[in-house]
């Protein structure tokens, strides 16, 4: 039978798939518009769970600053040029408004509510695989003060929360948590396991040098000390000024920093290299 322009700009419309999925949607239900949706729906989830296996490393980063909790959620698509489509712009907002009005804690929160159905549909209409991370929620009391950083390119943000001070030298400081990824808030709090590590190899380093025992020892010490000083957020120079540390920026304003949370998009993802006639190819098929 004949479908017209119309029934196919009409599916279009209501499923945000492509116009050829949608034809072929109304042809095989005889032009019924809602059979064809009804297909179109049944077959993202489909598609989705065949595209959930292909790596999604690219994408963005919303968030969100409450008055008792502050949101990050990271969004991912397999290349950036998904990452700037308006089907997956339209779903990063849809995302956005959801953790505004919900408290997410775990990421199968909001992969478990009505935001999935939209996810399954965005993979369908992109032709990626579209993937909510991860999710980095902190709480805390009203009386504090939250700041958040977000990058132009929406891939890289910080989040953090003090007491004292004002909510711009809480972003001021959320700023440089995303620029200098600090591991722990102060030397104390480093996890034994990254010392350690750290320890062997600055001790591997020292033995090549073929130096009496004692000297090798007070290399690892300093070396030890410095990488300290460079992961510990509260002995880091300010982004705004090195001259003085977060320690000195936190005393001078009488404030303290109650936590912090920084995300990149795709950071840990392992991405397989692949040449530009490997992606055309891949692309065909």
């Amino acid at each position: 039978m004949e479908i017209k322009a119309s029934q196919v700009k009409e599916l279009r419309e209501m499923s945000g798939v492509a116009m050829m999925e949608c034809k072929k949607a109304l042809v095989d239900c005889e032009g019924d518009v809602e059979k064809a949706l009804d297909l179109l729906r049944s077959n993202s989830a489909l598609k989705a769970e065949k595209k959930a296996t292909r790596v999604a490393a690219d994408g963005v980063l919303r968030a969100h600053i409450g008055d008792d909790y502050a949101t990050l959620i990271e969004i991912n698509s397999e290349t950036d040029f998904a990452a700037k489509d308006s089907n997956f712009i339209g779903f990063s907002n849809e995302v956005s408004k959801y953790i505004a009005n919900t408290k997410v804690m775990n990421i199968s929160e909001i992969q478990e509510s009505e935001i999935e159905e939209k996810r399954k549909s965005l993979v369908q209409t992109i032709g990626e695989n579209i993937q909510l991370r991860r999710v980095e929620t902190i709480e805390f009391d009203t009386a504090m003060n939250a700041g958040t950083y977000m990058h132009s390119d929406s891939k890289l943000a910080g989040i953090v929360v003090i007491s004292g001070g004002d909510s711009s030298l809480a972003k001021d400081i959320a700023m440089h948590v995303a620029a200098f990824n600090p591991l722990c808030l102060s030397a104390d709090d480093l996890d034994a396991e990254v010392l350690d590590r750290e320890k062997a190899i600055y001790m591997t380093q020292a033995e090549e040098s073929g130096k009496p025992q004692k000297i090798m020892e007070k290399m690892v010490e300093g070396k030890l000390k410095r990488f300290l000083s460079e992961v510990s957020l509260l002995s880091q120079g300010f982004v705004k000024d090195p001259d003085i540390t977060i320690q000195k920026l936190l005393d001078t304003n009488n404030a303290e920093i109650n936590s912090f949370v920084r995300l990149k998009v795709g950071e840990g993802i392992e991405v397989e290299a692949k040449s530009f006639a490997d992606e055309v190819a891949e692309q065909l098929k």
